[in-house]
C-alpha cells in the first residue's frame, strides 16, 4: 500500500492491485471505491493513517460496481452505517442484483499467458469469489454529492459498466475515473495512460467513446483504479490513448 497526496485534500491509495481515494476537508472525509474484500484492513489501515477513523467516513462513492472497487463497500455499510452511493445506473450492480463482471471462462481462455495467470491468482487470493454486495448501497444525486467533502461532481461513463463514472473533484483540480481508463495494470506491458483490455469491459467501443468525451472536463490529477496517479491534464490523458 502506497499512500501519496497528489492534489490537496485528496489521498490517493495505491493498493496491491487496486487504488482507491480519501478526500477530505473542513466538513470531514469520504472514501472513493475500496478495493478487494481482502484489501478492507488496508482501508482502514490507510484512513487511520491519515489520523481519521473509519466510522467517521461521510460516505463511500463507488465508480462501478466491481468486486476490486466495491470489497470493502459492504463492511463500511454494516459496522459504521456508511452510506454506499453509486450512479442511479449501476445501483443494481453494486447491491448485486446484476453481475457485469469478466466472466471464469473470459479469464480461463487468457490463462496461458503469465501475466494473467498470476492476476487470476491474485483476483482468487483477494477474495473476489466471496466478494459481499453492498446491499444497503444508495443511488446518488446532485444534491447529495454536493453535502460531502471535496464536492464531488458525478460523470456518467456507460460503458466498462451500465453505470460506471468518474468523479470531479473541482476544488483540487483532480479526477478520480476507476476504470474508464488506467495507468497501468498487472496484464498490461504497457504504463501511462491506456484502456484496460477489452475483456474487463461490458461494452468495449462504448467504454472508450465515453471516455473520450471527457477531454473537455478540466482536471490537472488523474487517478485511475489501476496504477499510478498521472500528474498531467485529463485531455492530455485521453489523448494519449488513441497513441
Amino acid at each position: 500500500m502506497k499512500i501519496s497526496e497528489p492534489a490537496p485534500g485528496v489521498h490517493f491509495v495505491e493498493g496491491p492491485a487496486s487504488n482507491w481515494l480519501i478526500v477530505r476537508d473542513d466538513s470531514g472525509f469520504l472514501l472513493i471505491d475500496g478495493g478487494y474484500p481482502a484489501d478492507r484492513d488496508l482501508v482502514l489501515e490507510s484512513v487511520r493513517h491519515l489520523g481519521l477513523d473509519p466510522a467517521d467516513a461521510k460516505a463511500m462513492l463507488i465508480t462501478h460496481g466491481h468486486v476490486d472497487h466495491t470489497g470493502s463497500a459492504a463492511y463500511f455499510s454494516q459496522t459504521f452505517g456508511t452510506p454506499i452511493l453509486c450512479s442511479p445506473e449501476e445501483l443494481a450492480h453494486v447491491q448485486g442484483r446484476e453481475k457485469h463482471q469478466v466472466t471464469f471462462g473470459q479469464v480461463l481462455a487468457r490463462a496461458w499467458r503469465p501475466r494473467v495467470f498470476r492476476w487470476m491468482v491474485h483476483v482468487i487470493n483477494a477474495k473476489a469469489l466471496q466478494a459481499e454486495a453492498a446491499t444497503r448501497a444508495e443511488a446518488w444525486t446532485e444534491e447529495k454529492l454536493q453535502g460531502l467533502p471535496g464536492r464531488p461532481t458525478a460523470i456518467l461513463l456507460p460503458g466498462h459498466t451500465p453505470g460506471n463514472a468518474a468523479l470531479l473533484l473541482p476544488g483540487a483540480g483532480a479526477i478520480a475515473v476507476g476504470d474508464s481508463l488506467v495507468s497501468g495494470h498487472p496484464i498490461s506491458l504497457k504504463s501511462g495512460p491506456q484502456m484496460l483490455h477489452r475483456m474487463y469491459h461490458w461494452d468495449a467501443p462504448a467504454a472508450l467513446e465515453a471516455t473520450r468525451r471527457l477531454r473537455s472536463v478540466r482536471a490537472n490529477v488523474v487517478l485511475p483504479g489501476h496504477g499510478p496517479a498521472l500528474h498531467m491534464s485529463l485531455a492530455q490523458a485521453v489523448q494519449a490513448l488513441s497513441q
